[in-house]
């Protein structure tokens, strides 16, 4: 009896420890947030070259932590680059992605992410953390492939590609699209500002665990409405209409948003060990700035894909930062779950690469090769190796740019560097043909 007493004693010890241990490393893992916008432009913040506003909020969060000056989008469209953060993986691995991108149509209402594929909210799970995801999806209509089937705990937000900042509805007099979970929600209000409120509603709540909370903001994408403007005419096109003031004011509440987002943050005093990611899901359009580069949103030249991009983590990254180091949207996937500890699903490998070091700046900038391609809405192939760029356009014609001597892609160097030029195109060809075949419109 004595034995078996004591054996119990040390059981009951040693479960005690483990379950110490346990609450001691949630307690140490990082609360995360990450904030995309939509259809942000490379410069259209004002720390990124614009001046005819200003974007205090993000300005200064980019100068808490790191910034990168060569991050990249995994896609030059909505929904493909959010299936390559979704899964850490190219866009064209999954027949998803390759909906460039889903359309409010009969077809595409068929279709969506699916929790047969691990996503990064199913895999922060197995670490431990709370899911939330407020704002744009974009990823399937239908109830089974809403967020909350995909391993979110908590969906705020529309499922198409755009809503009305007013109305809340699709184009053209299209449905109410705005839930809370599974329920259709009605509220008052600018999108912009109700996404920023229901992200600090999930900040101050209480959490027994770590929480990840994407924040899939629809500004600056169409329709241009600022908060003073009306719903749009069910007969007007969402791209009609704007100005570049409308521009302005809608770029204004986006950045007022994640301010107050910042100031949530700090009045809970959780901004010390709390993650913030910020970057944008493709290049701009209409009203965008993309700097000096060539190109704009549905292209490959380097202004349909180059994104701003920046990390603040006060425990853990030096403020004042400024990297070179390219990376893209997959990467984040792959260092947010670096970050959490969550564990590898060996039949889904990670097509991105964890950027905690480069982060931590415990390693210097490392050369990267990223592949994109675009077929549905223009025909575009590139790759980036280091500083040279791989491109083909919608002629078929060819190009081989060495990005750090012509950041405009104006010098086609494939005649003065045949190796180079031949390198990059077989090693294309060897992803492409690991990737799914592109599906015509």
């Amino acid at each position: 009896m004595k034995r078996c007493l004591f054996s119990n004693k040390l059981w009951c010890t040693c479960v005690a420890l483990v379950i110490s241990f346990l609450i001691h490393a949630q307690q140490n893992q990082p609360n995360i947030i990450y904030i995309m916008a939509d259809d942000l432009g490379y410069a259209d913040l004002s720390g990124y070259g614009r001046k005819d506003y200003a974007t205090p909020n993000l300005d200064k969060l980019a100068t808490q932590g790191m910034k990168f000056m060569n991050a990249y989008a995994s896609a030059p469209l909505c929904t493909p680059t959010r299936v390559a953060f979704m899964t850490g993986r190219y866009p064209a691995r999954l027949s998803l992605g390759m909906v460039e991108p889903m359309e409010w149509s009969a077809k595409d209402s068929l279709i969506g992410l699916s929790a047969d594929v691990p996503s990064i909210a199913i895999r922060l799970h197995s670490a431990g953390y709370e899911t939330n995801l407020v704002g744009k999806w974009h990823l399937g209509f239908k109830p089974e492939f809403s967020p909350l089937r995909n391993g979110f705990d908590y969906f705020f937000g529309f499922n198409g590609g755009g809503v009305d900042y007013v109305s809340h509805r699709s184009p053209r007099g299209g449905a109410a699209d705005l839930y809370e979970n599974y329920q259709p929600v009605e509220m008052e209000g600018y999108m912009t500002d109700l996404l920023a409120k229901k992200a600090i509603e999930v900040i101050n709540k209480e959490h027994n665990h770590p929480f990840f909370l994407s924040v899939m903001f629809n500004a600056p994408h169409w329709p241009w409405q600022g908060p003073a403007d009306k719903a749009y005419p069910d007969t007007m096109s969402w791209r009609a209409g704007g100005s570049p003031a409308t521009y302005a004011a809608m770029m204004k509440s986006l950045d007022d948003a994640v301010g107050a987002i910042l100031k949530a943050l700090d009045a809970k005093r959780l901004t010390h060990n709390t993650i913030v990611i910020f970057t944008s899901d493709n290049g701009g359009e209409r009203f965008s700035n993309m700097g000096i580069y060539r190109g704009k949103k549905v292209d490959l030249w380097e202004g349909g894909i180059r994104v701003p991009a920046f990390v603040r983590w006060p425990a853990k990254i030096r403020a004042n930062t400024v990297t070179q180091q390219v990376v893209t949207t997959m990467d984040w996937t792959a260092t947010i779950l670096s970050l959490a500890g969550a564990k590898p699903v060996p039949s889904f490998p990670l097509d991105g690469e964890d950027m905690t070091q480069i982060l931590l700046g415990k390693v210097k900038e490392t050369d990267r090769t990223v592949y994109w391609r675009a077929f549905q809405r223009i025909n575009h192939k590139a790759m980036r190796e280091g500083n040279w760029k791989y491109m083909q356009d919608e002629k078929g014609q060819e190009y081989l740019f060495n990005l750090s001597a012509d950041p405009y892609e104006k010098i086609n160097m494939k005649e003065q560097k045949p190796e180079i030029f031949q390198k990059l195109k077989d090693k294309y060809a060897a992803w492409e043909a690991q990737m799914l075949k592109p599906v015509p419109l």
